[in-house]
């Protein structure tokens, strides 16, 4: 098992808010190098879990289409492009 499993059953505001912690940390430089490369990899495991759960996100929210009278006329997914 990863030391970094529990980071799948995070919620998205407490990963964040966690990722938010290790920048702080390391930002201070008041960290030894062992645990600055222990917390940098948490940080990353932490960051590309924010990123599935906004994609994931992003795949829900839909746009609403209109016709050309300027009723709805369905939905269509968000191109956020």
């Amino acid at each position: 098992m990863s030391e970094h499993a529990d980071i799948a059953s995070l919620p998205f505001e407490k990963a964040l808010a966690e990722l938010e912690q290790i920048v702080t940390r390391l930002e201070s430089g008041k960290v030894d190098l062992e645990q600055s490369i222990a917390i940098y990899e948490r940080g990353e495991a932490l960051k590309k879990h924010c990123e599935t759960l906004l994609k994931a996100a992003e795949a829900r929210i839909e746009k609403i289409t209109l016709k050309p009278d300027g009723t709805p006329s369905g939905t269509e997914p968000l191109d956020v492009d």
